[in-house]
């Protein structure tokens, strides 16, 4: 139990009963799993309430890094929560390359299309995935898929935020509690430039060596030959260096950016929203969290 840990508020104990019991009052479920905390927790949750009637299912495709596919299927693992893999093909989607501001629809009618499918084909009852109440105050598409395809939000309707679904994942000592949120490499590529294979692989690769200079919370920004970092406030001091700009520009060079800025920003999700005309990020359904 998670009170065992350490104390919860009498009103965070109250909404985890609700979730505990709205879960368990289904037949069966299939959770969209992503490997965050939102989606971890709602499998860790699901898996207690359940068992076996419930599934956590990772789509596999060029825009989830090999890194972050690893960590869920280890987490997954480490709390014997069945998992398994599922590829889809978005990129095959000529509206998901061309990467306006519905991209994120696309790309979740496409992992909602394979569960639909995987569900019937298996026996479960329900597709759930890891909206919270602070999602609502977001734009995203990927919403308006789950909803077409009759996906339920467990977290939501126990009326947890993302904070609160943090210190729950905490106080059942989940090692992720406190992980980065981590959008999609799709994310990362300027709307209207399109989304390719070698694109993806040259975000992953160079987060991935940003990683290794160690840096931890960022974004490669694709802008063709440009890449634009964003490092959190806190860690840009350390990157002006004379030493680490060469370092730096060597491996993102090498990867075939010719080009390598550093925002003076910094880190924040939905940067590449700045670039969306006001007439888009007026419209609910057609924004996604970047």
């Amino acid at each position: 139990m998670a009170s065992e840990r350490f104390a919860l508020s009498t009103e965070l104990e109250q909404k985890l009963a609700a979730l505990r019991s709205s879960l368990a009052a289904l037949d069966s479920v299939l959770v969209a799993y992503s490997g965050g905390t939102d989606s971890a927790y709602l499998s860790f949750v699901a898996h207690q309430a359940l068992g076996s009637r419930m599934l956590a299912v990772i789509a596999d495709s060029p825009s989830l890094p090999r890194a972050e596919l690893v960590a869920a299927l280890v987490f997954a693992a480490d709390h014997s929560i069945p998992v398994e893999t599922l590829p889809t093909s978005e990129l095959a989607n000529a509206d998901y390359q061309r990467n306006d501001a519905q991209r994120c629809f696309h790309c979740k009618d496409e992992l909602f299309t394979k569960m639909e499918q995987l569900r019937a084909g298996r026996g479960f009852a329900h597709i759930a995935y890891g909206r919270n109440l602070d999602d609502d105050g977001d734009f995203r598409p990927g919403q308006r898929a789950a909803a077409m395809h009759h996906a339920i939000a467990p977290l939501a309707e126990a009326g947890l935020r993302k904070a609160e679904i943090r210190t729950l994942a905490r106080a059942a000592g989940l090692s992720l509690a406190d992980k980065p949120a981590s959008a999609c490499l799709s994310s990362r590529i300027e709307y209207g430039r399109p989304v390719t294979t070698e694109a993806l692989a040259q975000v992953e690769a160079a987060e991935a060596a940003l990683h290794t200079l160690g840096f931890t919370q960022l974004r490669v920004r694709h802008h063709g030959e440009l890449a634009r970092i964003e490092l959190t406030r806190e860690e840009i001091p350390r990157a002006l260096s004379l030493d680490l700009f060469d370092r730096i520009s060597r491996e993102l060079r090498a990867l075939g950016f010719r080009y390598i800025t550093l925002d003076l920003e910094g880190f924040r999700s939905g940067s590449m929203n700045a670039l969306l005309p006001v007439s888009e990020l007026s419209t609910p359904d057609t924004l996604t969290h970047r």
